[in-house]
């Protein structure tokens, strides 16, 4: 950090100076869990759809998605920053997926983090992260494993 970096505003509990933001990036993981078969058609036209848009959305610098075993579906993008991320999140079909995952999921837990590096972590980091110091996220039937917040580590990665 140079001398002459103004302070910014605490955020999160996260002190940094401006020359910090210049190189820093903020990570979102996602996992879900879809809770019976009849509800998958409609998540994967959702997912399509999210798919499409955030790799068209601004501040958008990666993308990637897991099919893991289970009906678990994960997500890792990487963010200029919250806004670019937040404006993704509020427009649709984004927006219009969300309220549906509080019925076709059992298991919903997100994560977000700072980081220097605009690459995406492999999904062992992903994991480890949403495990250690994510939250769950509403889903009106909630499995056990949600209830108690344990997060299964992904059983298929598109690791080399």
């Amino acid at each position: 950090m140079r001398q002459s970096d103004p302070v910014i505003p605490e955020i999160i509990g996260i002190h940094l100076k401006l020359g910090d933001l210049q190189t820093m990036a903020l990570v979102s993981v996602t996992r879900l869990r879809v809770r019976a078969l009849r509800f998958l058609p409609a998540f994967f036209y959702y997912a399509l759809l999210s798919n499409s848009q955030v790799k068209r959305s601004p501040g958008n610098l990666s993308a990637d998605f897991l099919n893991d075993a289970h009906w678990a579906f994960w997500t890792c993008t990487v963010w200029k920053d919250e806004p670019a991320m937040r404006s993704f999140m509020m427009a649709r079909p984004h927006r219009s997926a969300m309220p549906k995952l509080l019925h076709w999921c059992d298991e919903a837990a997100v994560v977000h983090w700072i980081q220097e590096s605009e690459i995406r972590p492999d999904w062992n980091e992903a994991w480890r992260r949403l495990a250690s110091e994510g939250r769950p996220s509403k889903a009106s039937h909630p499995s056990a494993e949600h209830l108690a917040f344990r997060i299964a580590p992904p059983m298929r990665t598109t690791e080399k």
